[in-house]
């Protein structure tokens, strides 16, 4: 059994460090040339989200305490939030953006996996951005990615294909107008 808990600005050293293990050990990317080409990927990816959102960002606890997963997202469209200009690819995909400005990252520890923890999170997302406004929520990632299944049975459909640095980036969309 786990619970999802905001992440929020008083999250325990403890809370952030499972974020932390989750997100090097999911991620696709697995070596560094050295730290700090580490710590720019983990401020790319994760860090300016804990700095800047931490306000949108849950973590799922098991019954121990433990950090079964995270996610943690923005309401702010990031193709005109500046803290996002380094993601080139947002500015061909403006038009999305301001229907679907919302945007998240979740990860699970291995070991949680298939239990519907993160289809859990997404919706609980889902219902903070609504709260917050948000008209639409979105991720992008791979075209050929594994979770692409997932994040349609989580309510997001398919809306541009692009190509970034040679990589086909797939975005989707779902709508959180009632």
């Amino acid at each position: 059994m786990v619970r999802i808990e905001q992440l929020g600005d008083d999250a325990t050293p403890e809370a952030l460090a499972g974020v932390e293990r989750i997100f090097f050990a999911s991620s696709r990317r697995q070596t560094f040339a050295d730290d700090a080409e580490r710590s720019a990927f983990r401020e790319q990816w994760l860090g300016r989200y804990l700095l800047h959102d931490r306000q949108h960002a849950f973590i799922a606890r098991g019954d121990d305490g433990s950090v079964a997963g995270y996610l943690i997202g923005s309401l702010d469209d990031p193709a005109v939030a500046p803290r996002f200009e380094d993601m080139g690819f947002f500015a061909e995909l403006a038009d999305l953006t301001a229907r679907y400005p919302a945007h998240l990252h979740i990860n699970l520890d291995a070991a949680w996996r298939s239990q519907g923890i993160g289809a859990r999170l997404v919706e609980h997302f889902a219902d903070h951005a609504a709260r917050h406004g948000a008209l639409g929520v979105h991720i992008v990632t791979g075209a050929d990615a594994r979770n692409v299944g997932f994040y349609r049975r989580c309510r997001f459909e398919p809306l541009r294909e692009l190509d970034w640095k040679g990589s086909a980036l797939l975005f989707m969309g779902r709508s959180l107008a009632k």
